[in-house]
């Protein structure tokens, strides 16, 4: 047994690597047998859980508070003088493990993901994987510094985005190119920290004795049951499937709007954006607290055991949805893992889009509270779980909720506005489809040509000529350093590359799962919750099965959830 740690997590966080060493190697010097095995994984993982919340704390800390640098500097020193001694005593521990040829219940596919990491491992990288680890928050710190000035007040960015959805035409391209100018300020930087990150997964790569990053971080992704060009085949599969169908809706978009052409203030990247009727934009609630009080509401009546969930993270201030200067961009939730409860981190502004994300993400927080049961954290830790399979969690939580949005359930719109929500929502899964095959495209460019992807300014060209191929309905004329700078903007291929497809292929066992759910409400929302519930302990096309979904990348699988998509989207219309 391990000694005792404190009882309040805020204390263990001001532990440093002499006092957590000890830990370490009692775990080491202990003698293995079928008998303790499993009490010695126990003991890991209260440490493991306790090392991991301090990590996340940190990190939620910092992107909450960009502009702190006390809180910066206290993230850096950790992820400095802390967690790569972790990462070598782990590897100690994940070595003797399998070298006792021991075999826990239901610990097989843990077992295969910690033997994939273990002959991932080099010392070589842990510097480097520390570098990458620091610079990943200075993107954070840019983007989260950038800020216009509209109507006399300086603002975030992300608090233009409902004018991007007002009728008001000169409006909506005044605030565009206003963001896209204070975005491209940043281009030196940007592509700087870019250049430091590509060399030095290039070099984790070559230290690996792989032959690309790409190789790497699929076997660091712990992706067994897909490869590569399964994913380049998905980009075939949506230029095939899904563009004809977005230039389809964009055509209709244009003549709605009475344009010659479309422009980028026109049309969002999602496919969605103004309303082409001349409505004023959805505003589904004033204040935070209406936001969260109305979720609270969706999620009692979807499932009061889900509800439960929720309330706990309102009632414990697992919630931070207000956005405001200082603060990173973007949504996340992640797990506290010692506490056993998540947290949600979001940037909300009053538009509808704020009530996707939140119940994406708690999507994320019900995945976490469902698996907490499993007993060792290597079934229920964040990157043990399949994202192809997370995602499926929070993008299927999303199209489950969907009847529970009008507000005669308690929800944000009214019969008229939820129809047109549905609709804006499931043009919105279309689009996601054709962004993710874009990013994909481009990452797999950049490691097929590391030498290429050092210059920004052939990122730039291939970025452009990615958004020609997969939004040709979109006239740049005049815009064409702003077309060039999407890449730029897209913090996923910074600060974490690759993880895009697990958008994509979750979208599709999300479908799946909403498709049951139309013909079975509680039988799909079981299973759902039964797949959630076995965290890591499954393998991916497992996790797809448990939920009533197929685990594929194909053409014919992809056009089967367009048509549904399509299909709703014409009974939409006639309403």
């Amino acid at each position: 047994m391990l000694g005792t740690f404190p009882t309040r997590i805020e204390d263990f966080m001001a532990w440093q690597w002499p006092q957590i060493e000890p830990y370490f190697q009692g775990l080491a010097a202990r003698p293995l047998s079928a008998d303790n095995v499993s009490q010695w994984l126990l003991d890991w993982t209260q440490l493991s859980d306790r090392i991991d919340e301090t990590k996340t704390r940190l990190y939620v800390a910092s992107t909450c508070h960009t502009s702190d640098k006390a809180i910066q500097e206290r993230q850096e020193k950790y992820l400095t003088d802390v967690i790569p001694l972790v990462l070598l005593a782990e590897q100690q521990l994940k070595e003797k493990l399998l070298n006792s040829r021991l075999a826990p219940s239901e610990f097989e596919v843990p077992l295969r993901k910690m033997r994939a990491q273990a002959e991932l491992y080099r010392q070589a990288n842990l510097p480097l994987l520390t570098e990458v680890a620091k610079l990943i928050p200075e993107y954070d710190q840019i983007v989260g510094a950038q800020t216009v000035e509209w109507e006399g007040v300086q603002v975030p960015l992300k608090r233009l985005d409902p004018i991007l959805l007002e009728t008001d035409r000169s409006r909506r391209e005044r605030a565009w190119r206003k963001m896209a100018e204070r975005q491209i300020a940043d281009r030196a930087a940007i592509v700087a920290l870019w250049n430091r990150l590509l060399a030095a997964r290039r070099q984790i790569a070559a230290n690996a004795g792989l032959a690309d990053y790409r190789a790497y971080r699929w076997r660091e992704m712990l992706r067994f049951d897909y490869t590569p060009d399964d994913t380049k085949t998905y980009v075939q599969a949506v230029e095939a499937v899904v563009v004809p169908v977005m230039g389809r809706l964009a055509e209709t978009r244009r003549r709605q709007l009475g344009l010659d052409t479309l422009r980028p203030w026109d049309i969002g990247v999602w496919g969605t954006g103004v309303d082409p009727l001349g409505r004023p934009p959805l505003k589904p609630f004033a204040t935070i607290q209406e936001l969260v009080s109305k979720a609270a509401t969706i999620f009692q009546q979807l499932d009061p055991q889900l509800g439960g969930y929720f309330e706990i993270m309102r009632q414990e201030g697992l919630l931070d949805l207000s956005n405001r200067e200082g603060k990173a961009p973007g949504a996340y939730s992640l797990n506290y893992m010692a506490s056993r409860q998540p947290f949600i981190f979001g940037n909300s502004v009053g538009v509808a889009d704020d009530v996707t994300m939140l119940m994406h993400e708690a999507g994320h927080c019900f995945h976490s509270f469902e698996s907490a049961h499993l007993p060792y954290f290597q079934q229920r830790q964040e990157e043990q779980i399949p994202a192809e399979f997370a995602e499926v969690a929070s993008l299927g939580m999303e199209l489950l909720t969907l009847p529970y949005l009008a507000a005669e359930k308690g929800g944000f719109y009214s019969s008229a506005d939820h129809a047109r929500q549905q609709a804006d929502h499931l043009i919105g899964m279309l689009g996601v489809w054709t962004v993710m095959a874009v990013r994909e495209a481009f990452q797999h460019w950049v490691y097929d040509n590391p030498d290429a992807a050092s210059d920004g300014m052939q990122c730039d060209a291939k970025w452009a000529e990615l958004i020609e191929r997969f939004s040709p309905a979109v006239d740049w004329t005049g815009l064409e350093a702003e077309k060039a700078a999407g890449w730029r903007s897209t913090a996923h291929i910074l600060q974490s590359p690759f993880d895009n497809i697990e958008y994509a292929v979750a979208q599709l066992g999300a479908v799946q799962v909403w498709a049951n759910a139309m013909h079975d409400p509680k039988g799909a929302l079981a299973r759902y919750r039964q797949a959630l519930a076995l965290g890591g302990s499954a393998t991916l096309p497992q996790l797809y099965e448990a939920a009533g979904a197929k685990f594929a990348f194909d053409a014919e699988t992809l056009r089967s959830a367009v048509t549904m998509i399509e299909n709703k989207l014409a009974e939409l219309e006639a309403q």
